[in-house]
């Protein structure tokens, strides 16, 4: 049941009106040069993002299990991204 309903989860990301989504191939088919077009479009959105993604996760709060209180976590991730801000003046 847990499953299904990570399933369903995982399948209505493309109704919120945030969100984005690269268009997938259809099964023995190819993609449209404007569906290729998009997920260009996309990937170069995204790039930027992946590059702070992977500078955060350079400080170990991001990328591994947090083993301290709870409490502390939002005020540490707080304090990285100001110290990565910072570093970009």
């Amino acid at each position: 049941m847990i499953c299904q309903y990570l399933h369903i989860v995982f399948l209505s990301i493309d109704f919120y009106h945030n969100s984005y989504v690269s268009k997938k191939k259809p099964q023995n088919g190819e993609l449209t040069a404007l569906e290729k077009e998009y997920n260009q479009a996309l990937a170069k959105e995204r790039i930027p993002i992946e590059h702070v993604n992977r500078r955060l996760k350079i400080f170990k709060v991001f990328s591994e299990r947090y083993r301290n209180r709870r409490k502390c976590y939002g005020l540490r991730c707080n304090l990285l991204a100001t110290i990565y801000n910072y570093d970009l003046d």
